[in-house]
């Protein structure tokens, strides 16, 4: 067989039963092995599946016996055979080997003799073949795409921020500081700002682009390096605002459930589970949050941050996300506008995801007056001439607006009911982890 020139067939499309009876060429990694009654039983993996090859000893010339029963898991190999049903194999089917050959047989996986959690994590760029992380990622590939889809529908641009920045958007403390020829920079925390410029062209665009955090955090929630989610909208509110966020939920949980139950199915969560997952979703402010906690047995106080316990105890028996609005306006940026009705807390929300997963968007409407921006600046003691270019916004042609941020990683884990968001990210950095 040519790997290169000949017809193969994706596993997945003869796992569907429209290859029955015929003979088919596949290709892929070895995937598991074993040999039993004169018959060598090779599962074969590639990107759609998983089918078990048979080959049987006095039918195979004995070159091709020896390649199949001397492989390695994760050898790549491609066969020949035709397709019979069998509910005994893999998947349903099964397929009766004719030709076998081995592309490269390559060294023992070293994955198969250390499983622990460590040993993963140092060799997850083998550990990503596991079928658990590729379903993973293929979930995470079609939130991606209905994300993009939710906002493509609706008249928005998607355009890209820079990823080296002047300043911070989320103030200094988390922020990855380098030598940029001689001047300092950072890693961005956030596109949000870079996101108001293209209002004023386009009035509604994203960003899908990496964030950086240099948080000292442990947690099951946190990374240093993320995919971060952040449409900005000319003429919206917070209510607005709120609205489309979660009419954004529903449609990745709705579209999500009905088109890959089977995929929700193999990682243990139930499409149904998102299925309920409707608008509209309930809004508390911060301080009846506080006042549920506090009768919930916890101690808080007006002003404490609202942390991984605090969040779970507000959501862990709900099915569907809830805002949290009205933070007192000295826990938030400096660009998001102060309440008027409820003067001394900002316009702004988090959501917070159900099943104790926590915060997965934060957003608020922004400050679009020059005064009063320059104002919280000097308050926050930022430098204005980093922030020079963002006050030039609100001189020329400024309008409300409003937006959010939502974290790839956090939105993945709570669909999947992950234990850990290292698990939603191809390669995870975290405070001691960057290898790799």
């Amino acid at each position: 067989m040519d790997v290169l020139k000949d017809e193969f067939v994706p596993i997945g499309e003869i796992l569907k039963g429209t290859f029955t009876g015929k003979r088919v060429n596949v290709r892929g990694w070895v995937y598991r092995t074993r040999t039993g009654g004169g018959i060598a039983f090779v599962l074969i993996r590639d990107s759609s599946g998983v089918i078990q090859c048979a080959l049987k000893q006095d039918r195979v010339d004995g070159e091709m016996w020896e390649k199949a029963n001397g492989v390695f898991i994760e050898s790549s190999v491609a066969a020949s055979g035709v397709v019979k049903e069998d509910k005994r194999a893999p998947g349903g089917y099964e397929l009766e080997g004719t030709d076998f050959d081995v592309v490269w047989k390559g060294e023992p996986f070293p994955i198969a003799k250390d499983k622990s959690t460590e040993f993963l994590l140092d060799t997850r760029h083998l550990w990503l073949r596991s079928q658990r992380l590729t379903n993973i990622m293929k979930v995470r590939h079609h939130v991606v795409g209905y994300l993009r889809e939710f906002f493509n529908g609706r008249g928005f641009w998607e355009l890209s921020p820079p990823i080296i920045t002047k300043a911070g958007c989320e103030g200094g403390a988390t922020l990855f500081g380098l030598d940029y020829f001689g001047e300092k920079a950072y890693l961005t925390q956030s596109g949000q700002l870079y996101a108001e410029v293209f209002i004023t062209a386009l009035e509604k665009a994203y960003i899908l682009a990496p964030s950086f955090r240099a948080e000292k955090s442990r947690t099951v929630r946190h990374l240093t390096e993320y995919w971060h989610l952040e449409p900005e909208m000319a003429y919206y509110d917070n209510e607005m605002n709120m609205k489309l966020q979660e009419e954004m939920i529903e449609h990745v949980c709705q579209s999500l459930g009905k088109e890959h139950p089977d995929l929700l199915l193999s990682l243990g969560r139930k499409p149904d589970d998102l299925l309920l997952v409707k608008c509209p979703f309930e809004r508390m402010t911060y301080a009846e949050a506080v006042e549920r906690l506090r009768s919930a047995g916890m101690s808080i106080k007006h002003g404490d941050e609202l942390g991984a316990d605090e969040e779970k105890t507000l959501t862990n028996d709900l099915h569907k996300p809830i805002f949290v609005t009205n933070f007192p306006k000295k826990m938030k940026a400096f660009y998001m506008r102060e309440d008027q009705k409820n003067p001394g807390t900002a316009l702004c929300s988090d959501m917070l995801a159900p099943e104790g997963h926590g915060e997965i968007i934060g957003g608020s409407e922004r400050i679009w007056n020059y005064d009063e921006l320059m104002k919280r600046i000097e308050e926050e003691k930022l430098d204005v001439r980093d922030y020079q270019w963002y006050l030039d916004l609100r001189k020329y042609g400024s309008v409300p607006h409003s937006g959010f941020g939502l974290g790839i990683e956090r939105l993945v884990k709570w669909l999947l009911n992950l234990d850990h968001i290292r698990d939603a990210i191809p390669f995870p950095r975290t405070i001691n982890r960057v290898y790799p």
